[in-house]
């Protein structure tokens, strides 16, 4: 199998992955700035940097890297021409559109029914304290688009709150507002890989937020049928078969669903779950492609 992998050179996950490929797999580093496209009477051509992407067997996104609205729309539209063709792109570009955007997201967790905290998105300073209000008085802000807990910022003082909202809008920013759950200072995160899955208890006791690269250590979870099944319903909704999905187990007693990661990181899980993520992926990429050929496994 010849895999381009949209990642940076320097990447871990790169790394990984040509490790675990051992040889029988190609995998070539591609990056979204160089993706560019060319119509002309014999069709249509897909190349990054000199890779001509109709001889790759598959694609594989690693990175979704900040860029201006044209170079986002254009980045998307060329993976999903690609996706056209017949050729596995994972995550399908419009699963990553979907992950990326907080707003989108949730609608469409909530309308899978699965819970989510109460949500408010707005423009003006004066709908975001109501919204403050009406949330209780104590929210989570966050970045429309962001990951890795970047941006997000826990709200519970109305003059505070205030001049978050008067700063994020003078910036041209949408106010995301989520009530915030009270919990135990752990959230789960179930990594989806086709028809598999594994999961981790993320624990971080110096600070509400459960991210890794923010301190969190983890600890090997037991994914139940429940988990398991809003994983499963989660990534679905979402449209990413290679999912990482958080959920949180509020004091109420019941799970939110967070949310879902379209370019879920494995390096924590595999370590604290002794699993080699990395194999699991290039097979499900492998299965994929068989399938998309008419192609016998072996």
């Amino acid at each position: 199998m010849h895999l381009a992998v949209l990642c940076s050179p320097e990447s871990w996950y790169l790394k990984d992955l040509t490790r675990a490929a051992e040889g029988r797999h190609q995998l070539t580093c591609v990056a979204f700035r160089e993706l560019a496209t060319e119509l002309g009477q014999g069709g249509e051509r897909f190349v990054a940097g000199g890779v001509d992407l109709a001889r790759v067997d598959a694609v594989l996104v690693r990175t979704m890297p900040p860029g201006t609205l044209e170079q986002v729309v254009l980045r998307m539209d060329l993976l999903g021409r690609l996706e056209a063709t017949g050729r596995p792109v994972i995550n399908p570009p419009r699963a990553v559109e979907a992950a990326v955007d907080k707003y989108l997201a949730s609608t469409r967790l909530a309308a899978a029914g699965l819970l989510v905290p109460r949500t408010v998105v707005c423009q003006t300073v004066d709908e975001a304290e109501q919204a403050f209000a009406r949330l209780g008085g104590d929210v989570v802000i966050k970045p429309l688009f962001g990951a890795e807990g970047r941006g997000i910022a826990r709200l519970n003082d109305p003059a505070i709150a205030q001049r978050t909202f008067s700063l994020l809008v003078q910036l041209g920013a949408v106010l995301y507002l989520q009530e915030f759950i009270p919990h135990d200072g752990c959230d789960l995160r179930v990594l989806v890989v086709g028809r598999r899955m594994w999961g981790m208890r993320r624990r971080n006791a110096l600070d509400w937020r459960t991210n890794i690269s923010l301190g969190a250590t983890a600890e090997p979870l037991e994914v139940t049928s429940e988990m398991g099944d809003l994983a499963r319903r989660a990534a679905d909704a979402i449209g990413a078969p290679l999912a990482g999905v958080d959920l949180l187990p509020g004091r109420d007693g019941r799970l939110y669903a967070i949310e879902v990661n379209a370019v879920p990181g494995w390096q924590a899980l595999s370590r604290t779950l002794h699993v080699d993520v990395a194999r699991h992926v290039l097979e499900f990429m492998e299965d994929l492609m068989n399938a998309s050929t008419g192609t016998s496994p072996g």
